[in-house]
């Protein structure tokens, strides 16, 4: 038997040692190893967790009469980890299609993946055990997501260029994203309508035409459109104003994007493609994150000055296309640097959400600090979509989302002992566990067939 293979079994082991299941209504972890993205780390700690919610964190916390204890023997606590372009629970195997992109560009900004939301999909159980206990799922863009490889790809289609094929306008606006938990067997939605994606760059030339200077156009259009129908609902109504670009599910639902309430998350990676968003931010007055953004690093001073956050992948180092030239392992460490909020994805979308606290290891092994990289995968992406007063650290009264592990969360040998969302333990287990403890006794008298 390899070492690798007896390591696995022995992280196995040591997570099927703590309580399955959590009974009392308060809990308390001891001799944890605390890591708490915008606090010093604590040596030996205790966590208290009541009624689903944090009750309290830190190094002299008395455990409180009548808790369960579960004593982590030296193990890290982390707060559950905050997956971002995910598609976590509206995809469940590439060739069978997504419930995260609309085909007719007749149904664009209004898109709402929070009607699609499946919480017995396979995928999550996998990403559940990869430290993820919540998720932003944006919708994926008709162009393509650009140049970024296989940045937030789950359909397993490849598009053309040339321009959308509807008699309405083109897909400027993939749709609304929306932040879930993944606990088992609970309501998954947390917040409806965080963010809207739109497509810039290459894919965004193809859904305008075939041209950069085309999507801009369109899309300047388009928020003029939007703020004249937000001053003008009622002559809306009446039939008493001009013709729109938009339908009027799509200007509902860019009222909060120009209104500068609901941030525009644009899919750009090129260094000019990104310079060009950040000026149409400012001219538009749009709350505004980037994501891709492979050539970021060139432009860091400016997007700090304008304080946008950007998602990235810190693993595509790899030009795929002329827009990603200049991609690099250090893109994390030097946006860190000049002071832009980071915010790390895992490769693939839900199929390989759970390798964002590698890639987050990968940033800090490549010039990020570790206490930027941990925020990267927590605190960031909650307070980028709204939701740091319930998720991303460790504070008294945010959910009780947390991880207990087997060592550091960074190094990918290490596991989760424990899971807990909303203070109750998530089932250690996924389908890739079931079907390899099905198979690995080869002696069975019968075929694993007619024995389950």
């Amino acid at each position: 038997m390899s070492r690798r293979f007896t390591l696995l079994l022995a992280g196995a082991a040591v997570a099927l040692a703590l309580p399955a299941q959590l009974q009392a209504a308060t809990v308390a972890i001891v001799n944890a190893r605390i890591l708490n993205p915008g606090a010093p780390e604590i040596a030996s700690g205790t966590v208290v967790v009541r009624d689903g919610k944090i009750a309290a964190v830190g190094a002299n916390v008395a455990t409180p009469a009548g808790a369960q204890v579960v004593d982590a023997k030296g193990g890290v606590v982390t707060p559950g980890l905050v997956a971002v372009n995910s598609g976590l629970g509206a995809v469940e195997m590439p060739m069978v299609g997504t419930d995260l992109r609309v085909r007719d560009a007749g149904v664009g900004a209004a898109f709402d993946v929070q009607y699609a939301l499946n919480s017995d999909s396979v995928v999550i159980p996998v990403a559940r055990l990869g430290g993820i206990t919540s998720a932003v799922v944006t919708p994926q863009a008709e162009g393509g997501q650009g140049g970024a490889g296989d940045h937030h790809d789950d359909s397993g289609e490849h598009h053309t260029s040339g321009a959308a094929t509807s008699e309405r306008a083109p897909n400027l606006f993939a749709g609304q994203a929306a932040v879930i938990q993944l606990a088992k067997d609970r309501d998954m939605l947390v917040k409806p309508r965080v963010a809207m994606v739109s497509p810039f760059g290459d894919a965004g030339a193809r859904v305008a035409g075939g041209a950069r200077g085309a999507n801009f156009v369109l899309l300047k259009e388009a928020l003029a459109d939007v703020r004249a129908y937000a001053r003008n609902r009622a002559a809306y109504e009446r039939a008493g104003y001009r013709n729109l670009t938009l339908s009027r599910a799509d200007l509902e639902a860019l009222v909060p994007v120009v209104e500068g309430r609901t941030p525009l998350v644009a899919v750009a990676n090129r260094a000019s493609d990104i310079r060009a968003v950040l000026k149409l931010a400012r001219d538009e007055k749009l709350k505004l994150v980037l994501t891709g953004a492979a050539e970021a690093w060139r432009v860091a001073p400016e997007i700090a000055a304008q304080g946008v956050p950007v998602i990235l992948n810190p693993v595509l180092n790899r030009p795929t296309s002329l827009e990603t030239l200049g991609s690099t392992m250090e893109n994390a460490a030097r946006l860190e640097k000049a002071g832009v909020t980071v915010i790390i994805e895992g490769a693939g979308g839900a199929h390989r959400a759970h390798e964002m606290r590698y890639n987050a290891g990968i940033a800090a092994a490549n010039g990020m600090s570790r206490e930027g990289a941990l925020a990267a995968i927590t605190i960031n992406p909650a307070r980028t979509f709204g939701v740091a007063d319930r998720l991303g650290s460790l504070a008294p009264g945010k959910d009780a989302d947390l991880v207990l592990w087997t060592g550091d969360p960074f190094e990918p040998l290490s596991r989760p002992q424990l899971i807990l969302i909303r203070g109750e333990a998530q089932p250690l287990r996924s389908r890739q566990l079931d079907l390899r403890d099905r198979y690995l006794d080869l002696k069975r008298p019968l075929p694993p067939g007619y024995t389950h």
